[in-house]
């Protein structure tokens, strides 16, 4: 299961199937990854990794509470929906008001294994 921290909130969420989501994994075996994230088009939250992961990008419409990789080496929350060539890293399971959750601006977001 993966962790994820947004300030006072704890969210958890289930890993895509694929060897992106699997490289995530064991990027997070090796301990907690804090990336600072900020909004970007009025439906995500974006920042950088750090490293750059393998990607299996394909068209998909994201929903909220979707994790996606980008570009190999952004990861991004949505809290709306967009289409783009994507790769799926997992799914919050319980993304209700999950854009209040995620704020306004600058956030630090912390993913981790459960």
């Amino acid at each position: 299961m993966l962790h994820i921290t947004v300030g006072d909130h704890e969210l958890t969420a289930t890993f895509a199937d694929n060897s992106s989501a699997e490289e995530f994994r064991e990027l997070l075996a090796q301990g907690p990854v804090t990336v600072e994230m900020e909004d970007y088009g009025g439906f995500e939250k974006v920042g950088s990794l750090g490293t750059t992961l393998t990607r299996n990008d394909t068209q998909i419409i994201t929903e909220p509470g979707d994790v996606i990789l980008y570009q190999g080496n952004q990861i991004t929350i949505y809290y709306d929906t967009n289409t783009w060539s994507f790769t799926r890293l997992a799914r919050i399971n319980d993304p209700t008001g999950l854009r209040e959750k995620l704020g306004d601006g600058a956030v630090s977001v912390t993913f981790s294994l459960q």
